[in-house]
């Protein structure tokens, strides 16, 4: 698929704010830490509207909670913050916390971050992402992020090993599962048994919205997923251990391996709507030379 930018900026921001608001939510955090948690919360939904054709309709994701996880998200966030607001203005203020608000601000982050990886998850018609690591990754990413914001020490570069090794094995796992699935036009048509099929036309006859946004898959660049393992987790832990002074460095790098983790998530995604424009979702097995048409 074709990650839009809007996208990236608006799961990867975040979802690192709201990973760091929980963490602020659940000890006293410094007033840098709280702006630096609503910053990214709020960059990251300003940035959700851009790919709405329409931006002003936003309002109306909350108006389908029992069955949207959109919707969900979208109520998530607003009770999140709202939640967050007593305990953020008693640590701005020096003040006692309210004993009763941080523990449920904190979980209606983290509920926000798995509504938003449900959006992804709940589809089957994309077999990479119907897997409960998705909803993983993403709590895995907002976690780690978040500590490495809030609280940056041996315990946030832990967080950040184990992301790593997540990801890591993530990358295996689905490349597993789609060779597994075999979903090919073949099986589709329930002819591969007499050789290759293949489309003798073309579902449309030019491009349209889903031939560009959906079918058309990304270069699958392996290089990245080593690159997004190593920024992500590995070398800010490295930072946080090394050099603890220079925090700042370390969530530069965690922030450029989750884009590229999530240019990943997005790009190697497959629809099953390519078999109908003649592009498997996993390598198709040897067939005998005889072809089948299916037009």
């Amino acid at each position: 698929m074709r990650p839009a930018p809007s996208l990236l900026l608006f799961t990867v921001l975040s979802g690192a704010g709201f990973g760091t608001l929980a963490l602020a939510a659940l000890g006293g955090a410094a007033p840098t830490v709280w702006a630096a948690g609503h910053a990214l919360v709020l960059a990251g939904l300003v940035a959700s509207t851009f790919h709405l054709a329409h931006p002003l309709r936003a309002r109306f994701a909350f108006s389908r909670l029992r069955t949207s996880w959109l919707s969900r998200e979208a109520w998530g966030a607003v009770a999140a913050l709202a939640l967050l607001a007593p305990v953020a203005l008693a640590d701005l203020a020096g003040g006692p916390r309210p004993a009763s608000w941080g523990i449920p601000g904190a979980l209606a982050c983290l509920g926000t971050v798995i509504a938003t990886a449900m959006i992804y998850g709940q589809l089957r018609a994309v077999p990479r992402w119907h897997h409960w690591t998705t909803p993983a990754l993403f709590l895995g990413l907002a976690t780690a992020g978040g500590a490495v914001i809030a609280a940056p020490g041996p315990w946030a570069a832990a967080l950040c090993l184990a992301l790593s090794a997540g990801l890591a094995a993530s990358f295996a796992a689905g490349d597993r599962r789609m060779a597994r699935c075999a979903l090919t036009t073949d099986r589709a048509t329930g002819l591969g048994r007499f050789g290759r099929v293949r489309s003798i036309e073309q579902p449309s006859t030019g491009p349209t919205w889903l031939t560009r946004e959906i079918v058309e898959g990304r270069p699958q660049l392996r290089a990245l997923r080593g690159l997004a393992v190593l920024l992500v987790g590995v070398a800010p832990a490295a930072v946080l251990t090394l050099a603890p002074g220079a925090a700042p460095l370390a969530v530069a790098l965690h922030l450029a391996g989750a884009f590229v983790a999530r240019w990943l998530f997005f790009s190697e995604a497959r629809h099953l709507a390519g078999l109908y424009h003649g592009v498997p979702l996993a390598p198709q097995a040897p067939s005998r030379p005889a072809t089948a048409a299916a037009g």
